[in-house]
């Protein structure tokens, strides 16, 4: 990452040896990236706690999933989405969970709400399962912040090639919820100190807000925005050149995630589900002026680790 006035080439970066967030560059999984394949019971109360999250995806279900369809939902979790589909008017939906002491949970759950007569639970891994019948909707949220850790876009991936060798190179694919996502960065001046003490850790922070903890440096730069439905890449990168703003210390990466759970064409809107931010600390910290322009280089894969991002970001070579 360098940093050059707008007027000339001069580089004002300094060097610093090797940076502390370094990792190996193999280590693009780690036991946290792991954990978000194999999400115990215990932690769904962190999500279905989520109002954003339950609240929006209960929406674009409710507009989307029509009396008779046929739904298939690839990681049911606690099953509170296979819920929404059977109460939207689903005549079979298809809840695939891995874990199996979360798939008899959902299972319990789906019965005491009233709709385990028309949602299937099985325990199954989403990369690998098809449903015996064509479905109208694929509900698939295996989704992090900047699509790290979790394995959303393998698992979609994989299923469309598969869907289409058993149903016919030619069949039309279901509509699948989230319908796209936007990716964007943005450089920041984060506030790493805690009570005094100075850490520059990784933060996931609410975007409406952030606590005070960011003040934003640049405008975001999309990187990456896609339908689930087109072809897409798994692999992100970006080579951008960022006008400073304002002046002050650039110190921090901010990366946004939107996630467009349904695209409602004819009304002119979509439902959204704005993650938390990652803010990915920089090593070396820029002092810059408004005006300025940034280099800013990563490059990444999806279900990464967070470490394997902070490491491309604070590369020596960029």
């Amino acid at each position: 990452m360098t940093s050059a006035n707008a007027a000339s080439t001069t580089n004002v970066a300094t060097r610093a040896p090797r940076p502390h967030l370094y990792v190996a560059s193999a280590e693009k999984t780690d036991d946290d990236s792991v954990l978000g394949q194999f999400i115990p019971i215990h932690y769904h109360y962190q999500m279905l706690n989520q109002e954003a999250r339950v609240g929006g995806f209960e929406a674009a279900i409710a507009e989307v999933v029509k009396p008779g369809m046929k739904v298939l939902e690839l990681g049911g979790g606690s099953g509170v989405l296979s819920f929404f589909a059977a109460r939207a008017g689903a005549s079979k939906v298809y809840c695939v969970e891995r874990i199996p002491h979360v798939a008899r949970a959902a299972q319990g759950f789906l019965a005491q709400n009233g709709v385990g007569d028309r949602v299937e639970v099985i325990t199954a891994d989403a990369t690998d399962y098809l449903p015996p019948e064509r479905v109208d909707v694929v509900i698939c949220e295996m989704v992090h912040s900047a699509m790290l850790r979790e394995k959303q876009l393998t698992v979609i991936a994989n299923f469309k090639k598969r869907y289409r060798e058993r149903f016919g190179a030619n069949v039309a694919m279901p509509r699948f919820l989230p319908e796209a996502v936007v990716l964007a960065m943005q450089p920041v001046q984060a506030n790493y100190e805690f009570h005094g003490y100075n850490a520059a850790v990784p933060m996931f922070l609410d975007g409406t807000g952030n606590g005070g903890r960011i003040g934003r440096m640049s405008f975001p730069a999309i990187y990456s925005m896609f339908e689930y439905n087109d072809d897409f890449t798994s692999h992100f990168e970006i080579d951008h050149e960022a006008v400073m703003e304002t002046a002050g210390t650039l110190n921090g990466l901010r990366f946004i995630t939107k996630n467009l759970l349904a695209i409602l064409e004819h009304e002119g809107r979509s439902i959204d589900w704005d993650m938390n931010d990652l803010i990915i600390p920089i090593t070396n910290p820029l002092q810059v002026n408004a005006g300025d322009v940034v280099r800013i280089r990563f490059r990444y894969d999806a279900g990464d680790s967070v470490l394997a991002l902070a490491e491309s970001v604070n590369r020596e070579d960029v």
